[in-house]
Formats: C-alpha cells, structure tokens, sequence
C-alpha cells in the first residue's frame, strides 16, 4: 500500500508501536550547536580515554556526512528499566553488586537494530525510491540531540535525554532516511526547572556544571571505559557499583514515571539484579563469559571485571565471605587485578602478603 510522505509519520508511529517501540520522533539531519557543545567538551578532555568520542570529526554533528544524501533522521525509544524498585534495595546492600539496570537483560543492541531495521523495511515498502539506515550506539550520532529535536524529550542537568510521560531509563535508535518526511517540533522546554538532584547526588561528583559530565569521575566510564587501574581517590566513592552506574537517574525525580519493559530480552538474566560481590568474584574466566553471554557487561572483560569488583569489596563491610574472596584472588596473574586486590583487603586492615595463621595440629 503506497503512501505519500506527509500522511506517513502517523504510519510510522503505529508500526513502531507494534514492534515495541515507547516513542517516535523525526527531526532534520542537523544537529545545530549541539556539535559545538559537543566539540568544546572534547577540547576540555572530559571525555577521558573514549578516543572514538573524538574519532569521527564531524560526522558525530551532521548526520549528512556520516550517511551522504541523508535528509531527516527518525528518533525512537525503548524502555528497558524490569522491575522498577529492585535498583535501590540493591544499592543500600553493600555486599551486593549494583549493576546498572541497562545491562541486565541480552545486548540491547542486537534486539533495537532488528526491530529498527523491520520498521525501515516497511517504510521503505510504502515509499520506494529513497534510503534508510538503521543506527543503534553503533556510529557516531549525537542520538540525544537528535531525540531533543525530534520532540522526544529534554537533555536534562545530568545530560540524559528525558521524557515527561518515562523519565529516561529507555534506549534510543535512529533511522536516517533520503526522504524529506513532515518534521515534529523540537522540544524546546526544560523541565528539571531549580532541581538540582542528580548533580548533587552523583557519587563521585562527576558533574562539573549542569549539563556538563566528566567522565572520567563518571563510574560508568571508570568500570567500562576506562582500561587501566581505577584511580585511588575515586575508589571509596563507587561503594558497589561494579559495572556501570544509575544513581543519576535514579534520584531524578522524573523517573518515579519509568514504566516497566514489556520485553522479556531486558528481564535480569543469571539474578545479575541481585546476587553478592563475593560470589560474583569467585567466577572463574569460563564462568564469566557463559553468564555474560550476550550481555554488555562483556565490554569490560575478564580482568576488569575483577578489577572493578575488587573495589566494591574494598568498599563492603570487613565480613568472612569478603576477606576470603580477596584472599583467593590476591596472586592472581594479571597485575591490574593484584593492585585492586592488594587496595581492597589494606582497606579491610589485611596484608595482600600474609598467610592466614596454620591451624594447630
């Protein structure tokens, strides 16, 4: 069934709908001054060792450069937040993992590209003649300035894109497209109003100004991005937050409205959601890349995966499971691992080097 394009977004919303999607929005394939902002935060180096934030040269602010003929872009989101209480029961536990909430179910990011690519299928289907690419975390796209302007919600204090109606726990997909659909109106008001939450809250005080994040005090960026050792200073300040970090998001006071995902893919896999360092610790090489099958948490790999539960045990109560855990993994091989290891058990007032005392024959 043929289409014309000004009678399509109302087309493309539905459809999006069906296949899961929270929210559409279609914006002009120009991100404005958000590429300057984007350009003075690099020049600053808050984006750490993120390299490929800066790869890209102009092709993170102009959709057209990155996809050549490109004339709109369609912005959609997913929700992804299961069981919206669990986060903080787990966070005030400091024997247990924090993991953020994203990563808990299968990679996102195969699950978006195949829904977005059967939307742009069918867009396709109904007006030939122009091109569509389906981009999800995948390329270099300003995607939260390109949702801003496609009327999806606001970039909050935190830098998160945020929606009235569903706070910000959802992802975001693009489709870029040749054709010159009707544009939706930018979203031009900003609702965090004098609320100062989320800077104020951030654990490691990773906000320099509203609006502005260093990531490298960001734990997000310290437990995935960064390769190398954790710094000293920061260690105490990520309590047990071993693989990403929400409490930007979940102190925003927007996100009393996240609605629980209807996707069984971004259910908690393995009780990720709620399972204790000391255990998580224990997995061996094999264990970790069969219960991390899939997930994203496999961006860190092996070794920083104990480098960063390390510190979570560094930072939780002085308890036998704790100190014994440590003490198993005090000669581990990697050096990176030995360190955090070594940090962890002086914070519990053990020596890395000495022996528990034999027990009496």
């Amino acid at each position: 069934m043929h289409h014309s394009l000004d009678t399509l977004p109302d087309t493309i919303r539905r459809w999006a709908k069906e296949l899961g999607f929270a929210d559409i929005g279609i914006t002009h394939a120009d991100t404005g001054s958000h590429g300057d902002h984007l350009k003075r935060w690099l020049a600053e180096g808050l984006h750490g060792e993120m390299g490929y934030m800066a790869d890209h040269g102009d092709m993170r602010y102009t959709p057209a450069s990155l996809v050549p003929g490109t004339e709109r872009v369609i912005s959609v989101r997913m929700d992804y937040l299961s069981a919206p209480d669990s986060p903080r029961d787990v966070l005030a536990n400091p024997e247990k993992a924090y993991i953020s909430r994203y990563t808990l179910g299968r990679d996102y990011h195969k699950l978006i590209r195949k829904r977005l690519s059967t939307l742009a299928k069918r867009i396709d289907d109904a007006v030939s003649g122009f091109n569509y690419r389906a981009f999800v975390d995948s390329a270099p796209v300003l995607e939260r300035a390109l949702g801003t302007q496609a009327g999806l919600g606001w970039q909050g204090k935190n830098t998160m894109l945020i929606t009235r109606q569903a706070g910000s726990f959802f992802f975001l997909g693009e489709i870029f497209t040749s054709a010159p659909l009707p544009v939706d109106t930018p979203y031009d008001k900003d609702h965090c109003g004098r609320c100062t939450a989320c800077l104020d809250l951030c654990p490691t005080q990773a906000f320099p100004a509203p609006h502005v994040l260093d990531a490298r005090r960001c734990i997000s960026y310290l437990t995935i991005e960064l390769k190398g050792a954790i710094p000293e200073e920061l260690r105490p300040l990520m309590g047990n937050r071993v693989f990403g970090c929400d409490d930007c998001q979940l102190v925003c006071p927007w996100n009393r409205f996240a609605k629980a995902s209807k996707e069984d893919d971004f259910k908690p896999r393995h009780h990720l959601d709620n399972t204790e360092l000391a255990q998580l610790f224990l997995w061996n090489e094999e264990e970790f890349l069969k219960r991390t099958e899939g997930s994203a948490i496999r961006r860190t790999g092996y070794e920083g995966w104990l480098r960063n539960l390390a510190v979570g045990l560094g930072n939780a109560p002085s308890t036998i499971p704790v100190i014994e855990a440590l003490r198993k993994r005090a000669d581990h091989p990697s050096p990176l691992v030995r360190e955090h290891v070594a940090w962890a058990l002086s914070r519990h007032g053990v020596d890395p080097v000495a022996q528990p005392p034999a027990l009496q024959s």
